[in-house]
């Protein structure tokens, strides 16, 4: 059964409404990380904060903040569900619009790999949890995570910016 640009739509709606809600609700939840009287971020914990300060943070975190960033990174999964199949439906939308067969391969093969994607990040928050509980990370530990993330951000960045600026052309398929 071919699926047609309608089916994709209905999808991309969909995961665009799963993927707001849930930022919203995570979006909500960070005004709650603190550590030490500042607040720290889960961008800073995927890619900026060193692998002491990550260690850090997450052994010197009180109770109730270990539970946000549980219930954060819970959440997290949803917002997986509506970014990555968000952006593998738009690049099949653009593709059924592309008249051009290497485009059409490049985004065929740029919506499989979302599901790679939502590996990687499904990956980096069982090490988050994992790190949760035991917060002694050990140095090739840190640095797989970070090869995953990096992957992941790869991923899905370059899915998104191929995507959106060819979904704004109004052109249609012959």
């Amino acid at each position: 059964m071919i699926i047609r640009t309608i089916h994709w739509q209905k999808l991309f709606i969909f995961s665009l409404g799963l993927f707001v809600g849930s930022a919203f609700c995570m979006k909500w939840m960070e005004s709650d990380f603190l550590f030490n009287g500042d607040i720290f971020t889960i961008i800073g914990l995927e890619i900026t904060y060193s692998q002491e300060k990550v260690s850090a943070i997450l052994a010197g975190l009180d109770s109730p903040v270990k539970n946000i960033l549980r219930y954060h990174l819970s959440f997290d999964f949803a917002f997986m569900v509506g970014v990555y199949t968000g952006i593998a439906a738009l690049c099949m939308i653009v593709r059924e619009k592309s008249k051009s067969k290497l485009l059409r391969k490049i985004l065929f093969g740029l919506a499989a790999l979302q599901t790679v994607a939502f590996a990687c990040d499904v990956v980096e928050n069982i090490y988050l949890f994992n790190w949760i509980k035991n917060p002694a990370i050990n140095s090739k530990d840190f640095s797989n995570y970070h090869i995953v993330v990096i992957a992941k951000w790869i991923i899905a960045l370059t899915g998104a910016l191929l995507a959106i600026p060819l979904s704004l052309k109004q052109t249609k398929k012959v």
